[in-house]
């Protein structure tokens, strides 16, 4: 059988590295959860959540702070050259907003289509791009946009992601880009087309 031990170390390769005390903490309740799944089979906290799950093709996206109310986003409410739109994938067969984890938490804004890159336009609809609001570095919140520089910017330590190419680094210590969360539109409605272009949040290393 395994142990206690090996179960709580599979599950802190689940847990982003968004700080010591956080991680701890997390950890530990996670660490409580396998002993008490220990007769019925180890169930990973962050497949165990329902509204936990990655996004898929088909979700529509429901803006963060209003999750709970279910209204699906359209391309009109992204502004243009704006402040980045907050989301989360919603399903509609579960009617179940995935916002259990904050790796699920994308970043909208619309750029003049024109200007995109030729793999940029094959996720964009209409000149809106959804991106991780994770940063790629330590894991922090990507919370600006710099229309001048088209770049998703993390405060934390500056890195900044080019929206027009596909999310790639244009400065900072990021190391790798800024996964994009390809669309479509049905209806008017942002609907995901796929998964994100790569794992969101911080790559472990060694």
């Amino acid at each position: 059988m395994t142990d206690r031990k090996t179960k709580t170390a599979a599950l802190s390769d689940l847990v982003p590295d968004t700080g010591l005390e956080q991680r701890r903490t997390v950890l530990r309740a996670a660490g409580s959860l396998a002993v008490a799944s220990l007769s019925g089979g180890f169930i990973p906290i962050a497949l165990a959540e329902e509204n936990s799950s990655r996004p898929k093709a088909g979700h529509r996206l429901v803006l963060a702070d209003e999750a709970d109310k279910r209204v699906p986003l359209q391309v009109s409410d992204i502004p243009l050259n704006g402040k980045p739109v907050f989301a989360f994938p919603y399903d509609l067969d579960s009617k179940t907003a995935q916002d259990g984890s904050r790796l699920n938490k994308v970043a909208l804004v619309k750029v003049d289509a024109a200007s995109l890159s030729d793999d940029a336009k094959k996720f964009a609809v209409d000149g809106v791009l959804a991106f991780s609001s994770v940063c790629t570095h330590q894991g922090c919140d990507v919370t600006e946009f710099v229309a001048k520089e088209h770049a998703l910017m993390c405060f934390c330590h500056f890195s900044k992601f080019d929206v027009l190419k596909s999310g790639a680094v244009a400065a900072g210590p990021a190391p790798r880009d800024l996964p994009y969360l390809p669309l479509k539109v049905e209806k008017n409605q942002l609907v995901v087309a796929g998964g994100f272009s790569s794992t969101p949040g911080v790559k472990k290393t060694g």
